[in-house]
């Protein structure tokens, strides 16, 4: 299996007199869910439901924005580690900065072990 890409014609920001060149864009193949994942995890346990994964997936992410909001890293292990990051205006002094000028923040993933390894043995092959 491979993933599917389109590609998009864009011009670059930085300068607009340039020509537009195209770049990869993935194309996503559908969509797997909480409740699938949950049911996947089951399947390949003998001793925990689907139901008891989807309550400890729930629970997850319950406490992952907890501590998020807290400002802390969350690590999982080989998987990876979950942060926020913030975008801001500038300021031309460290005095002239405040909180205001912050735009807001998103959650950004680092991938651990074994997902850089997936991430470095992808095939792919261009959507139809």
């Amino acid at each position: 299996m491979a993933v599917t890409y389109v590609l998009t014609q864009k011009g670059n920001p930085g300068n607009p007199e340039a020509p537009k060149k195209f770049y990869a864009q993935a194309k996503s193949s559908g969509e797997f869910t909480l409740r699938k994942l949950s049911k996947e995890i089951a399947e390949g346990s003998t001793t925990v439901s689907d139901t008891d994964v989807l309550a400890v997936l729930n629970d997850l992410t319950k406490v992952l924005r907890r501590h998020l909001s807290n400002g802390e890293i969350v690590r999982f292990g080989d998987f990876g580690s979950f942060q926020v990051a913030l975008t801001s205006e500038g300021a031309e002094t460290e005095q002239a900065f405040h909180a205001s000028l912050i735009k807001g923040g998103k959650v950004t993933f680092r991938p651990g072990v074994d997902l850089k390894e997936m991430l470095a043995t992808l095939k792919y092959e261009k959507a139809k």
